[in-house]
């Protein structure tokens, strides 16, 4: 069946049935504008460009409920700017714990009242760094360790400084749960401290 001139709501009636024709005039009709009001919120061409197929990722994935949708502009929109709105959300509690990385390379000083617990965390922060994937460990020890910036891990491993940043809080986030976990009851500014070597 034809479905270039089919209008929005006929459609999403077949894409609702399984149709990936129907889904792709769809996203052909929307996704460049989709895009343009995704960077508006979030001014990154890599960032929108993941917002965009999130937002169609969804589509497809919620097929089953499409019918009920009476407007497809405005539900296409509202999804755009709820992901968006999310992204930009993530991105500054990111930027948060990256600023107390940052913080914290800075100023060494000592939070650890003796050197008995400092080498017991120490060595659980280890094996949990140990655990992470390569490439996030990899990410993890450069800036942890070598006190790369965020563009310079870019520029050496040849990613996206946004890659770096989601890699980096990932691997903090899996490391402070190890920890918490093993009954290391330990703040995030202490285990930046204690994985010095």
């Amino acid at each position: 069946m034809e479905h270039q001139h089919i209008n929005d709501n006929a459609l999403l009636s077949q894409i609702a049935e399984g149709d990936r024709a129907a889904f792709t005039i769809l996203y052909e009709r929307y996704a460049s504008n989709l895009f343009r009001f995704a960077d508006s919120f979030c001014s990154s061409r890599e960032v929108s460009e993941e917002i965009v197929q999130e937002i169609f990722l969804k589509v497809w994935l919620n097929r089953d409920t499409l019918t009920r949708i009476t407007s497809v502009k405005s539900y296409l929109y509202q999804t755009a700017k709820n992901v968006s709105l999310n992204y930009i959300k993530r991105a500054r509690i990111e930027d948060r714990v990256l600023n107390v990385v940052e913080y914290n390379n800075k100023n060494t000083v000592s939070l650890l009242e003796n050197e008995l617990v400092y080498n017991e965390y120490s060595e659980l922060a280890k094996v949990a760094i140990d655990m992470l994937p390569v490439k996030r460990k990899e990410i993890f020890k450069l800036r942890l360790n070598e006190d790369l910036s965020l563009d310079e891990i870019s520029e050496k491993l040849h990613i996206s400084k946004s890659v770096v940043k989601k890699q980096l809080y990932s691997g903090m986030n899996f490391v402070r749960g190890y920890l918490s976990r093993h009954g290391a009851f330990i703040n995030l500014i202490a285990l930046l401290l204690f994985y010095k070597n």
